[in-house]
């Protein structure tokens, strides 16, 4: 499988484009600037199929309703407790300056386990709470990546002060649910550059092997 990130809107959150041999494509948390998103698409020849969102923060998924319209194509995620986020959309997009944004109800909830298909690729999901309640993550395992949304950046960790955030759990999500998948794995996060699990692990101020020591964390 093949990507691209795209870093969309003033936030410079990572959209990203997945395609399979065929160019047959998915858009991961469509943020915004679609024009942008679309246009690598175009040029690329790829055919969009659907949409993945890891969760319902109005930077990762307000440009969601749009790309529904231009190109009649489901949407695939965040997990269902993610929903009052989506339906609260317009406000959240009005706080934050951010152009209109419109709530809509996601053709499949996911949950823990289950997988997507993008063309002859399949992903994992991993339901990783603490930065939303709903939020997930996509994991290629032929490819070793992992798209973790807000959960987890280069040298940092997503926020859990937003509501129904919860820092104990999003550190449980990382340790438990990431981690494991291998320190080879690299991952795309919601903003910022990519890294790995095992760089995460030795280096990361929040979640380093070092800080849980003797513990079962």
């Amino acid at each position: 499988m093949q990507f691209l990130i795209v870093p969309v809107t003033p936030f410079q959150q990572n959209c990203s484009l997945l395609w399979d041999e065929h160019g047959r494509a998915a858009i991961v948390d469509p943020g915004g600037d679609l024009p942008r998103v679309l246009g690598e698409a175009d040029r690329r020849g790829l055919t969009l199929t659907k949409i993945l969102l890891t969760h319902g923060h109005v930077d990762h998924c307000a440009a969601t309703a749009q790309l529904v319209r231009e190109r009649r194509v489901p949407v695939e995620g965040p997990q269902r407790a993610d929903g009052f986020w989506i339906e609260a959309l317009p406000e959240a997009a009005a706080q934050f300056g951010m152009p209109p944004a419109e709530a809509f109800e996601p053709d499949r909830w996911l949950e823990d386990g289950d997988t997507v298909s993008v063309g002859d690729e399949t992903l994992e999901v991993l339901h990783c709470p603490g930065h939303t309640p709903g939020h997930v993550v996509f994991f290629h395992r032929a490819g070793r990546c992992a798209w973790v949304g807000d959960v987890l950046f280069a040298g940092s960790i997503g926020r859990t002060d937003f509501p129904r955030g919860d820092h104990p759990a999003l550190i449980r999500s990382i340790r438990e649910r990431l981690f494991p998948l291998g320190d080879d794995v690299r991952f795309v996060p919601g903003h910022g550059p990519m890294s790995s699990f095992g760089a995460e692990r030795r280096t990361n101020p929040f979640v380093a092997d070092r800080l849980f020591a003797g513990t079962s964390a």
